[in-house]
């Protein structure tokens, strides 16, 4: 597809989906805000203009962001409107310099736990204000007081804008329930409907109003009459939030699409450009907005000039049509950001930090937004996070179980310290007397006072006639303190092994596959159960298509380092794709299914040393009439030197590969640059990585490594 046509099939309808929902979000950002609401349009203008134009991200798309309403509100009451512009200019360029200092990164260090809540806070603090404007009242100064007095707006206000307000709130929320349909965004249609609607109606409501002639209603910024502390803290604030919530933002539209990804310290820098020249014109703070860019993925947008349109066509909605702006009703808008608040508050989120234990820091930074202040809020939630991270260092997780009579498991994770020696102890000495204990550990770290404790436990209760068998999983913390070598050397992992080198004990009790499973639930699950959950909620998307030889000594998983949701997998006899229309659909189904439903980038096939399957075809071992010659028949492999066993190994690799371009789909992906097809080669005894030259077939290690 050539730009031109890429342009007008793909980015130009994308960009008037995300016009037709900026333009009302940034009218009701800007009248949160306390800000004129031209403030809000040329914030949005700017920010798709200039953002999206010198953007790192191109996909995203800039504007003015309901996270940072609260900070400007605030900025606006004690610096006025000029002031605050002045201030969102010099905030541009500290955004300029961190991201020229090549910072961009150091900003999502911060916990997404207190930004998440940050952003929650904000969202309840929109919503209480909003709920007023909606019901026809004014919004209070904080958000305790508009909580506060809500009861008593609900009970006197019952007028024609609280009428539209709930109008406008049921079509947001059922407009994307019942029609699917992205070019009609559910903002555009509440706003445009309920609009129509009262003027219909006549309704005597408050609406929007802009100046006459917008080019000369711009504010001009104006340095604030206010001490250089309150100044500066004004732009450090702006300036931190918004480059946090841009990069955030890109970072989450890096995962809805397959293009290039994004460059945090050049989108650093140009939304520094923007909020300058944001200011500089009178507009709000500009920052990447994950509703609008993840509008503009759905809507099909490839390239940055979705982004530069919208802003273009805002530009010119506001020129030349500004009388049809003044008939929206101020409680419209007010539903609108009342929605957009309440979103701001997730309750996935909120199960996500629940799961990892996180929930605290969320909560405490959410409600220390709203009741007290942004800063306030977010200093309190970082001190909960650095102490739940305190808490975690010193305390582990001591679990007792009797698997049958007389037999007793004690499992120990996280981190043993000398001050979890006294629990320890207690724990330990609740075991009835001479019993069969078998102690695992799971550590991240063990001091010498936790492991004198498990020392001299287990010489008493040994001297009682019990009997104890520590088990290290993962690090061998225990292990190196008994030969007197805690804190140095390597250490070992345990979660690689065979049924075979780790089963004593078990294997004599039940079976191999069982014995495995019940190793995999104790040990293993623990730390693979948060990625699985993600996983099983989102569904999976490897980024490779992995074919490979049934061969019981090789394990995917193992020599790639990957884990779940990485690699999908097809193995059989010789690592064999049969051609398209041979006959047998099983691998080509697999590939249809990963090119065109997964979306795969990169199909490899791996051989390897030793390969059976390629003895059988050297040999001629598997003749036709049975099942295994008519499988092997499918390889149509000759080989260059049947003397060569890693050169038929290879020569196999070489034939699949263009088997596999014998698939129409394949082709079609590969020849658009979506997809790439390699071949690999493993040799076993060197536990090492080969790749397979595309032309000679000569295999080259993959890494600079040496070999074993």
């Amino acid at each position: 597809m050539s730009d031109l046509t890429q342009l007008l099939r793909r980015d130009l309808p994308a960009s008037i989906v995300v016009f037709l929902i900026a333009i009302p979000l940034s009218l009701g950002i800007a009248a949160a805000s306390g800000a004129p609401l031209l403030a809000g349009l040329v914030a949005a203008v700017v920010g798709g203009i200039v953002a999206g134009a010198l953007g790192g991200a191109p996909l995203q798309v800039s504007g003015p962001a309901a996270g940072l309403t609260v900070i400007v509100a605030g900025a606006v009451a004690d610096f006025g409107f000029a002031g605050t512009a002045a201030i969102v200019a010099v905030a541009g360029l500290l955004q300029m310099v961190l991201g020229a200092s090549r910072l961009g990164r150091a900003a999502l260090a911060l916990s997404p736990a207190v930004v998440h809540g940050m952003l929650a806070g904000i969202g309840l603090v929109i919503a209480l204000s909003q709920v007023h404007v909606m019901l026809g009242g004014a919004p209070q100064s904080s958000a305790w007081h508009n909580l506060r007095d809500l009861p008593e707006q609900i009970a006197t206000h019952h007028g024609v804008a609280a009428l539209l307000g709930a109008l406008t709130v049921a079509i947001l929320l059922l407009w994307p329930r019942l029609v699917r349909v992205s070019l009609l965004p559910a903002a555009l249609v509440a706003v445009v409907s309920v609009t129509v609607l009262a003027a219909l109606l006549g309704a005597d409501v408050d609406r929007v109003r802009l100046p006459d002639e917008p080019l000369a209603g711009l504010i001009r910024p104006a340095w604030p009459d206010a001490p250089v502390r309150e100044i500066v803290l004004a732009v450090v604030t702006i300036a931190l939030v918004a480059s946090v919530e841009s990069l955030l933002s890109a970072v989450a539209v890096d995962r809805l699409h397959d293009g290039p990804r994004a460059d945090l310290n050049r989108e650093l820098v140009a939304q520094g450009a923007a909020n300058t020249a944001s200011g500089l014109l009178g507009g709000l703070p500009v920052t990447g907005v994950i509703v609008r860019s993840s509008t503009n993925v759905a809507a099909g947008a490839r390239t940055r000039a979705s982004a530069v349109m919208h802003g273009v066509w805002i530009a010119a909605f506001v020129l030349l049509w500004t009388d049809l702006l003044e008939t929206i009703p101020m409680a419209v808008l007010a539903a609108v950001l009342i929605v957009v608040g309440l979103r701001l508050v997730s309750l996935a989120q909120m199960r996500t930090y629940a799961r990892h234990r996180e929930l605290p820091t969320y909560l405490v930074t959410a409600l220390g937004v709203v009741f007290t202040d942004l800063l306030t809020g977010v200093a309190l939630g970082m001190v909960t996070a650095a102490l739940l991270i305190l808490w975690r260092l010193a305390r582990c997780e001591i679990r007792r179980a009797e698997r049958a009579p007389g037999e007793w498991l004690v499992t120990i994770n996280g981190t043993l310290a000398f001050v979890e020696s006294a629990r320890l102890t207690r724990e330990l000495s609740a075991l009835p007397p001479a019993a069969d204990v078998d102690v695992e550990l799971h550590l991240d770290y063990l001091d010498h006072g936790a492991f004198e404790t498990i020392r001299n436990w287990r010489e008493g209760y040994e001297r009682a006639g019990g009997r104890v068998r520590i088990r290290e999983v993962h690090d061998s913390w225990f292990s190196q303190a008994t030969s007197g070598r805690l804190g140095g050397g390597k250490r070992t992992p345990r979660l690689i092994g065979s049924w075979s080198r780790w089963q004593d004990m078990d294997q004599q009790r039940r079976g191999a596959m069982e014995a495995g499973i019940a190793e995999f639930e104790r040990t293993v699950a623990p730390l693979v159960r948060p990625q699985l959950a993600d996983l099983a909620r989102d569904g999976q998307r490897p980024q490779q298509l992995f074919i490979t030889c049934a061969d019981s000594r090789l394990v995917p998983n193992l020599i790639t380092a990957s884990g779940p949701g990485d690699l999908f997998c097809v193995r059989n006899v010789g690592n064999i794709v049969p051609p398209y229309g041979s006959g047998d659909a099983s691998v080509g189904a697999a590939v249809e299914y990963a090119v065109d439903v997964l979306a795969v980038t990169t199909i490899t096939v791996c051989g390897h040393s030793g390969c059976g399957a390629v003895r059988a075809l050297m040999t001629g071992a598997a003749g036709p009439g049975s099942d295994l010659g008519d499988w092997l028949a499918h390889s149509g492999v000759r080989f260059s030197d049947p003397a060569d066993e890693e050169r038929c190994v290879t020569d196999n690799v070489l034939n699949q590969l263009a088997n596999l371009r014998t698939y129409p789909t394949v082709r079609a992906a590969e020849a658009s640059g979506r997809l790439r097809l390699a071949g690999m080669y493993f040799d076993l005894a060197e536990a090492r990585m080969y790749e397979v030259d595309p032309i000679l077939g000569d295999p080259r290690p993959v890494s600079s490594l040496p070999a074993a």
